[in-house]
């Protein structure tokens, strides 16, 4: 058989993937649909029944044998360290959706048997404040792997995997485009840490006999977030249109120039932002690192998803 026939997945349409739901012990009575779906979404209680709830499963299955693994391995070592965290890690590229997933999982892992600790954390944070990217000479490659402080992102993970009771993360405001020079997110020992962002599966740019080592070394499961480019740049657009009636309103906005002009300026704005930046990114530092994923979301028309790809074992 030809070898382009073999794949390190298994895959399933969302009709099959569907079936695997199980009783869990999930409810979506009271999920509020507005606090999960982003800006140019129309997420369905269908959606998160059909995709999310065996998705959360998959995880919880992952996660105890995670915890069971942990514990085995300290009787054999004859060590008794502290618990670390179950690291999640999702990656995709900008307007894709990756922040809503993450929410529903934080919403529907919450809801274990045994009720988790569980954390959200955005990459976001780890950008170098705007002021450095100026100096740096790199605005325009804001959330390009250069423009991220990723020694500070390593020192985060290695605390959460090191069993640090509390660690610290910093924090982003997409208002004022910039990292929150003196706000921080406090995490007191979590059980489950789901880190969202473009940069998640990005192996780093090394000098000389630098140590070769990935983010995603310390995820326990990575996810990647993918769709066809032309529905990505569709998804962005609409999203900058819909942002010039909303976000961009408030004066205190760092978009609040892009507020005022013309459809077809607007049009012209996001186009070029769109290929200067996002599709360049997408196309060189994201989409590449799609097949590290353990799980591939795979996304159609309206960000339903179309097709999950889970890693075989």
């Amino acid at each position: 058989m030809n070898a382009t026939h073999f794949s390190p997945y298994l895959s399933f349409d969302r009709n099959l993937w569907s079936d695997f739901r199980k009783k869990n012990g999930i409810s979506l009575d009271h999920v509020d649909l507005t606090e999960l779906q982003g800006l140019n979404e129309q997420l369905s209680l269908t959606e998160i029944d059909d995709i999310y709830v065996p998705l959360s499963h998959l995880l919880r299955l992952h996660y105890m044998k995670s915890q069971e693994l942990h514990r085995d391995t300290n009787t054999f070592l004859q060590q008794q360290t502290k618990k670390v965290p179950f690291i999640i890690g999702i990656a995709g590229s900008v307007a894709v959706g990756k922040s809503t997933t993450a929410r529903i999982l934080h919403n529907l892992i919450a809801q274990w048997p045994n009720q988790p600790r569980v954390e959200l954390v955005t990459t976001d944070g780890f950008l170098y404040p705007n002021e450095k990217l100026e100096e740096l000479g790199i605005m325009t490659k804001k959330g390009f792997p250069e423009s991220f402080d990723v020694a500070y992102l390593f020192r985060f993970l290695s605390n959460l995997k090191s069993g640090q009771e509390t660690v610290q993360a910093p924090l982003y405001s997409h208002m004022k485009y910039n990292v929150l020079e003196h706000e921080q997110q406090t995490l007191h020992q979590p059980d489950v840490v789901i880190v969202e962002g473009i940069n998640v599966l990005q192996p780093p740019k090394l000098e000389k006999n630098q140590t070769k080592t990935f983010i995603s070394d310390f995820f326990d499961y990575a996810m990647y977030i993918d769709a066809e480019e032309e529905m990505i740049e569709h998804w962005y657009k609409h999203r900058f249109q819909l942002l010039r009636q909303t976000a961009f309103q408030n004066a205190e906005s760092y978009f609040n120039k892009y507020a005022d002009l013309s459809d077809e300026e607007a049009s012209e704005v996001a186009d070029r932002i769109w290929k200067q930046t996002n599709r360049v990114n997408l196309l060189e530092n994201i989409l590449p690192t799609k097949n590290r994923a353990d799980l591939i979301l795979r996304k159609g028309e309206g960000h339903a998803v179309e097709a999950i790809h889970v890693r075989k074992l």
